[in-house]
């Protein structure tokens, strides 16, 4: 019992125990509420955490019954996102780039093809495979032109056991992973920035390309122990200005007339140099205007068959002083024949671990079908298989740097590993156009001419 001195009243208590008790009550509430975001946040971040490690294991094991083609594609375009991302870290990624590289017949190549989802690449890689090499590609599938086209080579490929690693040349820790996995013997080099007039809107994308990523593989190819022997693609472009016909590998190749043609140019020069520092095996193909089916949309024949059929008018070009500009058309199958044969007769690089032990073999060839057809007789030989006229505009040739004629001497080729063109232009787009109609679903009087055609 408390007893009050002086009569004086006692002091109010009641707001301050109700200001505690609410001070009390709120503290209570905090507490509940971050204990329940604390465990919300943990829960999620669990949560997460087991959705990444399926999807890591999900990708690097894929189900072994899957069987279908689409199936077999997406486990390969996903596992290359894996690859890119952390250069194939994956045992799944590392088994398919072993068992795409294996060759399957005795003494066989192990070939690493750059640019294989390209026009070129994609037809070596079959034609390599067919045989029983080895082969593994590797492509950035770029938006140079539609990629859809790329992807689609790389599911014909993918049904060949052929597996595409999707990456950069620039990328030198993905190839020296590579060759860390695999002892290529030989490098078929054709990934490159394509087309002349590009190089006008886009000029560093060449430079990036052809020169610095042609540096960058001969770097990991130098330093490799065996060095593989390297079969690359240059360019008929390199002869430029040269007025002397026809192109022979002695002619002069200091005037390109374009970007492409001097980045072209240059990478015959590092070829040189890189042969004689280090004594890698290195052969140039120099292409003539090369088409066929599966070829790409930014070449003239393939423009002017879609916009033949959609009944646009086209553009064929004469020179400044209205003569008739002619290509040495070359058909795949036989730039094909002439890309194996160099392969089949590179020797031995001399070197090893980027130490050269003696002089290695460098060479250089045309690869052309050695018959120019003029631009005109191109567009009548469309118009006979697709059975429409051409809506055609005669324009002169702008100054961006493409020259009026091409014509190969391939005697040295001929005489190395007997290189001879047996296509000739209208049988070429004939093939052409029936892939075309084809792969593109166009029901017109050309399809059914061409099935026609076939049957008799």
């Amino acid at each position: 019992m408390q007893y009050h001195i002086g009569g004086a009243s006692p002091p109010d208590t009641s707001k301050t125990t109700k200001l505690e008790r609410y001070n009390s009550y709120i503290r209570r509430v905090n507490s509940t509420k971050l204990l329940q975001a604390s465990s919300k946040l943990l829960f999620r971040v669990t949560l997460l955490v087991a959705l990444v490690l399926i999807f890591f294991f999900t990708l690097n094991y894929p189900p072994l019954s899957s069987s279908s083609a689409d199936n077999h594609h997406n486990i390969h375009s996903t596992n290359n996102f894996l690859s890119s991302a952390f250069y194939g870290s994956g045992a799944s990624w590392e088994k398919q780039v072993r068992h795409s590289s294996t060759p399957r017949r005795p003494n066989g190549f192990s070939v690493l093809v750059t640019g294989a989802a390209g026009f070129v690449g994609s037809h070596c890689s079959l034609a390599l495979k067919k045989r029983g090499d080895g082969v593994l590609g590797l492509d950035n599938f770029n938006s140079y032109y539609d990629p859809s086209l790329k992807r689609a080579r790389q599911k014909l490929l993918s049904k060949h056991e052929i597996f595409v690693v999707e990456g950069d040349i620039n990328d030198s820790e993905l190839l020296n992973k590579l060759f860390d996995i695999v002892p290529f013997s030989h490098i078929l080099h054709l990934a490159a920035q394509a087309g002349v007039r590009y190089a006008m809107q886009n000029p560093l994308s060449y430079v990036n390309s052809n020169v610095a990523g042609f540096v960058s593989l001969l770097e990991v190819a130098k330093a490799a122990d065996p060095q593989p022997a390297i079969v690359w693609a240059s360019s008929s472009s390199v002869y430029g200005l040269n007025s002397k016909v026809p192109f022979s590998e002695n002619d002069r190749t200091d005037q390109p007339a374009s970007l492409y043609a001097a980045t072209k140019k240059a990478g015959e020069a590092i070829a040189h140099t890189y042969n004689h520092i280090y004594g890698l095996s290195l052969t140039g193909l120099r292409f003539f205007t090369v088409y066929g089916p599966w070829g790409r949309p930014d070449m003239a024949y393939f423009f002017f068959t879609k916009d033949i059929l959609q009944n646009k008018g086209i553009n064929v070009y004469v020179t400044q002083d209205e003569k008739e500009v002619a290509r040495d058309f070359t058909y795949i199958d036989d730039i094909v024949k002439g890309c194996v044969g160099a392969l089949d007769t590179a020797e031995k690089s001399t070197g090893s671990g980027g130490k050269k032990r003696r002089p290695a073999q460098l060479r250089v060839y045309n690869l052309g079908n050695t018959a120019p057809v003029t631009v005109a007789k191109l567009v009548g030989i469309l118009e006979s298989l697709l059975s429409v006229k051409a809506k055609k505009h005669v324009i002169k040739m702008p100054r961006n740097g493409d020259v009026p004629y091409t014509h190969a001497n391939v005697s040295q080729a001929y005489r190395d590993f007997g290189y001879k063109p047996t296509t000739d232009l209208a049988s070429g787009l004939r093939k052409f156009v029936k892939w075309y109609v084809g792969y593109y679903g166009i029901q017109s009087r050309a399809k059914k001419e061409l099935d026609s055609s076939n049957t008799h």
